[in-house]
């Protein structure tokens, strides 16, 4: 497994030509009077009454109405600024969000009258898919499209590869589930099994997930979600001695019931786990960055109830947040980026099977699946190279 390294001399330069990072997040309500109108925003033009909006906010109003995203990538701010200072790489950080504030637009607004040109643009999403990583660059075209009407400089913004087999991303997920495991009665401990979570989302989305050449059986998404699965199975094998079953399991089904999305659900596998006789599971929530709602309700309120309704000794390991080692990973993705961008060599961490991911989406990758294809930014067919 390789890991983190220093910096290289001259750090201060590094990341030219880059001169600013914008970290880019979904957003979350901060309060009871926001759901409703976060919801609207993240539902946009399809319709959905605002009753219905309501029924879906009690996740959040079970919370006080809070998103913990907001805070949490508050904390990853600051991890990103203290981790660029202590190496100093000169490079400020900013942050805006699809569908709440600080709005993405608003964000690279501020940017421009700042006087940054050219952006780097980490999407706290790790995996190729639409809703993962071309929704984040139609976002971004359509923010920069609004600049352009506005009549001020439209900056260059290039999107960071995918991080998933990154090891800075995927050795505080090894130290979670050790951690995890250590949390379970020491009876069933040595029998738990691994659930590996991750967003559910259409068959139809998966198949055409990443290029074009990856297309079909899950596509680029399946395909990396079970490649880091098995990196972490064999990291806990080898520093535990024991060889534990896994599965891919998926969480956040959400949609019409007719139209197929990725299985089983965790609820569904942890009551086939129980009734194949499995001692205890830990949960393994890697398609996340950080312990948003979708982490808090459906695996820490729904499945963990289902576990003691089946009374399945259960236990969660933690995503990556604020780690010190993500925040190591973010900077040297950066610095990998502004040496390709200055035609130089670059080391690129990857762990897995896969290898590194591309740094520039080809055509036609993640499309959406309905309707005509939107402008997007920071890929091969973008509108502002």
């Amino acid at each position: 497994m390789s890991e983190l390294r220093d910096p290289a001399p001259g750090a201060a330069a590094a990341a030219a030509p880059y001169d600013a990072l914008l970290l880019l997040s979904f957003g979350g309500p901060e309060g009871p009077d926001d759901v409703v109108p976060f919801l609207e925003n993240v539902t946009r033009g399809r319709g959905i009454p605002k009753e219905r909006l309501k029924e879906v906010g009690q996740h959040y109003f079970l919370f006080g109405g809070v998103s913990p995203i907001n805070d949490q990538n508050r904390a990853l701010l600051d991890a990103l600024r203290k981790d660029f200072a202590d190496n100093s790489l000169d490079l400020p950080v900013h942050w805006g969000n699809r569908n709440w504030a600080p709005y993405l637009t608003d964000t690279l607004r501020e940017m421009v009258a700042e006087g940054h040109r050219r952006i780097a643009v980490l999407t706290t999403s790790a995996y190729a898919s639409y809703s993962g990583c071309r929704q984040y660059r139609e976002n971004l075209a359509e923010a920069l499209a609004t600049l352009e009407a506005e009549g001020l400089a439209v900056p260059r913004v290039d999107k960071l590869r995918h991080y998933f087999n990154h090891p800075g991303f995927v050795r505080p997920m090894i130290d979670g589930v050790l951690a995890s495991l250590a949390e379970l009665p020491e009876d069933v401990r040595a029998g738990a099994h691994l659930a590996f979570t991750t967003h559910s989302i259409p068959t139809a989305a998966a198949d055409t997930s990443g290029p074009v050449e990856e297309h079909g059986d899950g596509g680029a998404y399946v395909r990396e979600h079970l490649d880091v699965a098995r990196v972490i199975a064999d990291a806990v094998r080898a520093e535990t001695g024991v060889e534990r079953p896994w599965e891919l399991v998926y969480q956040s089904r959400s949609g019409a019931p007719h139209i197929p999305w990725l299985e089983p659900d965790i609820c569904d596998h942890l009551e086939a786990l129980h009734g194949a006789g499995a001692p205890a599971v830990v949960m393994v929530p890697i398609g996340f960055v950080s312990d948003h709602m979708e982490v808090l309700y459906d695996l820490d309120t729904e499945a963990t109830a289902k576990a003691a309704e089946l009374g399945l000794p259960i236990a969660r390991s933690a995503t990556v947040g604020a780690d010190p080692r993500f925040a190591a990973a973010v900077r040297e993705l950066v610095v990998e980026r502004a040496a390709i961008e200055r035609g130089q060599p670059a080391q690129r961490c990857a762990l897995g099977a896969l290898g590194p991911s591309h740094d520039l989406c080809p055509v036609g990758c993640c499309p959406a699946a309905r309707g005509a294809a939107k402008p997007a930014a920071a890929g091969a067919d973008s509108p502002y190279a």
